[in-house]
């Protein structure tokens, strides 16, 4: 800080300032005070337009115009929320912090009215006129004289009721009979508690015998209110003794009723009432108590009104209410079925759990992450889960949620302070038991205020959360018993010890099959409802839907199904309407009307077989995709270019491959200089998508050792696997979505390693039935499964300079 003193800048008599030259003033707005002509007023300056005011004004002449914001709780005002009369003062004294704020003493000089705004950055600087008051006529001065004695006479009862209320002495009133009429009423009103817009018609007024009237009825009405205020604190004081103590605030509260006519029931004893109607744990109801006879001995208080918050929120939640569970296996399972097609991992599970309720009674809750692409029905099914159990559902978004008092909660010390979501979650479906439901968990971040997964943590231990701990409750809370359901779209964002607490069921991509029995089943009713309709009035046969899956959509879930039918259902709509009609049926015409071309074309691979170009298949967070790898090989001097915002594991990937080629170079048929006179471009198109992994391996070498011997990759085959420097193919993830993927691009031929065809059984079986799955465990097998023609030991070499692209065959195979 710096050091520890007041600048003193100009002598802040007003009889040394010339009025007319002053027109233009930096202009400060005040929160909540008025500063009138003559007093003198200190306070801190933080807000930045404020401090730049304030810097202005010392540079010039330590003059500055404040003027009185109309709404106190705005940060950066307007011209129209400022009132337009106001005090020109001076800026005797200052103190600037080290964080550039201030702390200054200014004194009014005379009363002014904003004109206009000069200009509003950094600071307002405004143009004022000054407004002197009106003469006192010398046939009202009598009147003007009583009038000041009568104001000195009800502001020195107003004073004694201050101090009687607030216990300090007050100064004597000598002062104020020197005072001319003006200058009385400006000193009375600064020291007078009343709300800012009595204080700022006070400096408005410009007679100054209506000015004195005006305070003088404010202090009246300010005298009245105490002096009632002492009558019921007098009334109450006679009945009390020592054993009613304990009970002051109360009989203060009901005396209040009493004199407003009222007699209803006080809140301290609905807080007992309630306390002592539903069963509370030991540990709470001893708090509870604690808080109700701290709130009884503070009135009125601000923290008075944070104690009764927190006491209702605690008494609002459902300590000990548990809903009762449903123990029908068969119906748990008719629900499920019900509600959701397919998805066999996630209804099984939910269905032993409910098996194990029934042989034992109160077993851990199991903590469970359903993972999968999006829009495959995994925020869904939760609901489903709630009501096969019985349980109340309640879901809390977890996407983006960077603090960790979202979880946990804000301490109570803090103005404001709430509960986390997951105690506003119970308190908010009533039950302790209910099925939780935290949407994108893998969406969690994190920042200065904390890391909200590491708070999850406790919530999620099936060891730790029956005592869990809310920084605003403050009080252990069972959450043993609730049912945690997260999902998550990428298992790589979660961190480790969060995701060693869950039980991860992967809900996989939707097979075109499993789309046509959702779309049929639930899709086609719920759109059909939302628009109005009936299958009577709009006729989607099974041709048209699966067109609509195939030909326009190429997703993981059904979204975009469901997008497509509700477009075609509301432009049957507008035909009907138009056209009078009261049936449509769909064929393929009027869907290419309704949705235009098919969208699939540019998914499809290529039909044709080309040098240098292998399909991949890659996995993201949205499902499965197919991805071409091309490569050009061009005369240089053994550059490798690696293009499409590949990452640091891909293009290793790419190293690998080139060195597995090299050492291979001659069984290949290639040159084995071919690293030394030519450069080597790879690139995997779309290259605005960042891409990574090991999986590309068998690709890129397959699509290189093409580009090399200038035979063609067979344009049906679709390949995934790591490769070694050794031309291993090691196992890859994500393989459900990756055949997928190639079945929905057109692709016949899958090659996959060697050691994951124990994974076979988890395959689709469309997958299984339409695509030749191929398992190599070595990069000569991929070779011999997907260039279009079979490698020679020996090759004729082609001149350089008899190719120009890199289609054209470097070397040719001899027969």
């Amino acid at each position: 800080m710096n050091e520890n003193r007041f600048d003193n800048v100009h002598n802040a008599n007003s009889n040394y300032i010339n009025k007319s030259d002053n027109s233009v003033l930096p202009l400060m707005s005040l929160r909540g005070l008025v500063v009138y002509p003559g007093t003198e007023v200190s306070f801190d300056v933080g807000r930045r337009a404020s401090i730049a005011a304030v810097n202005e004004a010392i540079r010039r002449d330590s003059l500055i115009f404040l003027a009185t914001q109309r709404d106190g709780a705005l940060e950066e005002p307007t011209e129209d929320d400022i009132y337009t009369v106001g005090t020109v003062c001076m800026i005797y004294q200052n103190y600037k912090y080290d964080d550039g704020k201030y702390k200054v003493v200014l004194k009014g000089l005379y009363k002014a009215r904003l004109k206009k705004i000069v200009t509003e950055t950094p600071f307002y600087l405004a143009e004022v006129e000054v407004l002197e008051d009106e003469v006192v006529p010398i046939s009202r001065r009598d009147y003007a004289e009583a009038l000041k004695k009568h104001a000195i006479q009800i502001f020195r009862e107003y004073r004694q009721y201050v101090e009687k209320t607030h216990s300090f002495v007050v100064s004597g009133f000598s002062f104020y009979e020197d005072l001319d009429i003006s200058r009385l009423t400006y000193e009375m009103a600064n020291q007078l508690s009343v709300e800012v817009n009595k204080k700022q018609a006070i400096l408005e007024e410009s007679n100054v015998i209506k000015r004195l009237e005006l305070l003088v009825s404010y202090i009246g009405h300010e005298n009245e209110i105490m002096s009632l205020m002492m009558q019921i604190g007098s009334k109450v004081n006679q009945k009390l003794n020592k054993l009613q103590k304990d009970m002051f605030l109360r009989e203060q509260i009901k005396a209040i009723k009493s004199e407003l006519g009222e007699d209803d029931e006080s809140e301290i004893d609905i807080y007992e009432r309630r306390l002592q109607d539903k069963k509370y744990p030991k540990e709470v109801v001893e708090k509870l108590r604690k808080e109700i006879q701290r709130v009884s001995r503070m009135a009125g208080s601000l923290e008075s009104q944070m104690i009764k918050t927190y006491i209702e929120t605690v008494l609002d939640l459902p300590w000990m209410s548990y809903s009762r569970e449903n123990k029908d296996l068969a119906k748990a399972a008719e629900i499920l079925d019900r509600d959701h097609y397919g998805m066999q991992k996630v209804k099984d599970r939910i269905l032993e759990f409910l098996a194990v309720r029934l042989t034992k009674k109160s077993p851990s809750e199991p903590i469970l992450c359903l993972y999968g692409p999006p829009g495959v029905g995994k925020t869904s099914i939760a609901r489903s889960i709630a009501e096969a159990l019985g349980k109340k559902y309640v879901r809390i978004a977890l996407g983006g949620v960077r603090d960790e008092a979202d979880i946990r909660g804000h301490r109570r010390t803090y103005v404001g302070a709430l509960p986390g979501r997951i105690i506003a979650a119970i308190k908010q479906v009533g039950k302790s038991n209910p099925v939780m439901l935290l949407d994108e968990i893998d969406k969690v971040g994190a920042d200065h205020r904390g890391d909200p997964s590491s708070a999850l943590l406790e919530a999620l231990d099936g060891e730790q959360n029956s005592t869990f701990r809310d920084h605003y409750l403050e009080l252990p809370y069972d959450l043993s018993r609730v049912l945690f359901i997260a999902t998550a779209n990428n298992l790589d964002t979660i961190p480790p010890a969060l995701l060693d607490r869950m039980e991860i069921i992967e809900v996989p991509s939707y097979t075109e099959d499993e789309k046509f029995e959702i779309a049929r089943r639930h899709l086609i009713p719920k759109q059909l409802a939302e628009h109005g309709l009936t299958s009577k009035k709009v006729y989607i046969s099974d041709e048209i839907l699966r067109s609509i899956i195939t030909e326009y959509t190429a997703e993981s879930g059904v979204r975009e199904l469901e997008r497509n039918i509700a477009a075609v259902l509301r432009k049957s709509v507008k035909i009907m309407t138009e056209d009078k009609t009261r049936k449509i049926t769909i064929d393929e015409k009027l869907l290419v009307e309704m949705l235009g071309a098919s969208s699939r074309k540019r998914d499809k691979i290529s039909d044709k077989d080309e040098v240098g170009i292998a399909n991949g298949l890659a996995w993201t967070a949205f499902g499965g995709v197919t991805m071409a790898v091309v490569v050009n090989i061009l005369p240089g001097s053994g550059n490798i270019e690696l293009t499409g915002r590949l990452g640091d594991v891909m293009k290793e990937s790419a190293r690998i491959a080139i060195s597995y080629i090299r050492s291979r170079a001659d069984k290949l048929g290639i040159d084995k200089d071919f690293y030394k006179n030519n450069d080597v471009h790879i690139h995997v198109p779309e290259g605005a998508t960042p891409k990574d992994g090991p999986s590309a391996g068998i690709t890129m070498a397959t699509a290189i050792i093409s580009a090399l011997t200038g035979i063609p990759v067979k344009s049906t085959v679709a390949m995934t696997g790591e490769i070694t420097l050794r031309g291993k193919v090691l196992p890859i993830g994500g393989l459900r979505e990756k055949t997928l993927a190639a079945l929905r691009s057109g692709v016949k031929t899958v090659i996959i390693p060697e050691k994951n065809r124990n994974m076979e059984p988890e395959l689709p079986e469309a997958v299984r039935n339409e695509l030749e799955i191929v398992y190599v465990s070595h990069m000569d097998e991929v070779l011999d499964v997907a260039l279009s023609s079979s490698i020679k030991e020996k090759v004729r070499k082609i001149p350089v300079d008899s190719f120009n692209t890199f289609s054209d065959a470097k070397y040719a195979i001899q027969n």
